[in-house]
């Protein structure tokens, strides 16, 4: 029993270090956008990018690239896919332009999707029954944790040297977590290897990306514009042709009807909308404790540390809630709790302190905690043992473009929000008043050159700024409110395994296609 202990411990240490390096990259670099918008010229339209286009990439890449692994090795690609990321965080770190960085975050973006889904996959393939709960519990952990763990190093980094740092560090990282997965991971793969899906994995990636594009491009330049309406159109025709086709392939990559499933549906509604608020929130709420609080990097990051001390042991304990009073209202419970927490941070203003802000920050521990694990493990288990790959990917899919949507949906809204609350800069000169239209931090440092008489531009760009952050933290509560009342209402009652999945979902049917469902189930 200890060898075995010992290798689980080992398989899950590897697994969860690679884990942290993507999660920690998503929300690292939201401590740097101050500096970026000042070092690079930056915009609040850049920054979102500089943000998105790493988790657009990792959103869009990571169902096939988890089918990839299924296929040839989870090991193998999870590998790769850490020396893709460590030689691209290298060179994001010589970036000179906002364009430049944007590039090399969409690489890293790709090599992302290369190890995330592995994480998971490897976990539930190479641990025994009587340990995968918890496997997955840690991880799931470990997964919300992790961009608190990436706040802190990149906070503790930015006090001794420039947002260069991160990425170096980064670089470094992937490589010792290649290195740690080779020494301490087994090879695993599905036993009934798949042919590519080819229109699957298209129209997956063109949905993602058209959407996050229309949203971010529709907030900086204008909803009616022709290519953000060309970008939704697109999004709708992607989806469509993924249904069609889906539902037409023997193997498709995500079969549609899998949605049928109340289980796998839950947890990807739940996974999606918690990411969305919480890397949505991060990337305007670390600016809160910068700019309005005055916080330095490190101690923005380490405002935020009751978060992580909330969702590790949540984590690991809500197996036991959910044996005991169920999955729906656990899941219910946990998205209510992390809507209250963006409902009353909404209710700030710019002269709250942090003890209101931490009390937000409580209540949304508690939900992150309670909604991580229950969503990946009714994911995983409404899928069989040899499509673990995908059932990971899906998990890492909703995940991530939920980070990618929240990013693009609160950032447009503070974008938007921002530049309408602004006074009449016309007496600035036309630089200076540019520079405040594109960002809170670039306001500041104007106002700050002005001297005495810059008090007032000072205030006015922090009311805009805030009028921004309540704006989009509300946003985040409604969704969140709407998907906790779904669950509620339409999420199963227990946690299903496949058999029993296959047996409610045939109910629901009627009896009518149920072999088609039970091929869903199955994997096709």
């Amino acid at each position: 029993m200890s060898t075995r202990n010992s290798t689980t411990t080992g398989v899950l240490f590897a697994m969860c270090l690679s884990l942290v390096l993507v999660v920690a990259s998503v929300s690292a670099l939201n401590l740097a956008l101050p500096d970026l918008a000042v070092d690079l010229g930056a915009s609040n339209a850049d920054l979102t990018w500089i943000a998105d286009g790493y988790t657009v990439a990792l959103a869009a890449l990571v169902l096939p690239l988890g089918a990839l692994g299924d296929r040839i090795g989870r090991r193998k690609v999870l590998i790769a896919g850490n020396l893709v990321f460590g030689v691209a965080s290298f060179l994001a770190a010589e970036s000179s332009t906002s364009a430049h960085l944007i590039v090399w975050r969409v690489v890293m973006g790709i090599g992302a999707a290369m190890i995330m889904p592995g994480t998971l996959s490897t976990i539930t393939s190479a641990f025994p029954p009587e340990r995968k709960a918890r496997g997955v519990a840690i991880w799931s952990g470990f997964a919300a944790a992790g961009a608190i763990i990436g706040m802190l190093a990149a906070g503790a980094l930015l006090e001794q040297w420039s947002w260069k740092s991160i990425f170096i560090t980064s670089a470094i990282t992937a490589l010792v977590a290649a290195l740690a997965a080779l020494l301490l991971a087994p090879e695993t793969k599905s036993s009934t290897p798949e042919p590519v899906d080819v229109p699957g994995v298209a129209s997956t990636m063109i949905a993602v990306g058209t959407l996050v594009y229309g949203i971010i491009e529709g907030s900086d330049q204008g909803w009616s514009k022709p290519q953000v309406i060309a970008a939704f159109v697109v999004c709708a025709i992607a989806l469509v042709v993924y249904a069609f086709f889906g539902l037409r392939t023997d193997r498709p990559l995500l079969d549609p009807r899998l949605f049928g499933l109340p289980g796998f549906r839950a947890g990807a509604i739940s996974i999606l909308t918690q990411f969305l608020a919480v890397f949505g929130f991060f990337f305007v709420g670390l600016q809160f404790l910068q700019l309005i609080l005055g916080y330095s990097p490190l101690k923005s990051a380490v405002a935020l540390i009751p978060v992580a001390a909330l969702v590790m042991p949540v984590s690991v304990l809500t197996p036991r809630l959910v044996s005991r009073i169920g999955l729906k209202l656990t899941m219910g419970g946990g998205l209510l709790f992390l809507a209250a927490g963006m409902f009353w941070v909404s209710r700030l203003h710019a002269d709250s302190g942090y003890l209101p802000f931490l009390a937000g920050l409580l209540l949304a521990g508690i939900g992150i905690g309670l909604t991580s694990s229950t969503g990946t493990s009714a994911i995983v288990a409404s899928l069989g043992p040899d499509r673990q790959g995908v059932a990971s990917a899906m998990n890492d899919t909703s995940r991530e473009v939920g980070a990618a949507l929240g990013i693009a949906v609160m950032g447009s809204v503070f974008s938007s929000q921002y530049r309408n609350h602004l006074p009449d800069l016309s007496r600035l000169p036309a630089t200076a008043a540019e520079a405040v239209r594109h960002s809170a931090a670039a306001g500041l440092e104007v106002a700050g050159n002005l001297g005495p008489q810059g008090a007032d531009l000072t205030h006015a760009v922090r009311a805009a700024f805030m009028n921004g952050f309540t704006a989009a933290t509300a946003v985040a509560a409604a969704i969140l409110a709407v998907a906790a009342l779904g669950a509620l209402l339409r999420a199963p009652r227990h946690l299903e395994s496949e058999a029993d999945a296959n047996a409610n979902a045939e109910s629901e049917s009627g009896g009518e296609n149920t072999e088609e469902v039970r091929e869903a189930a199955a994997g096709g």
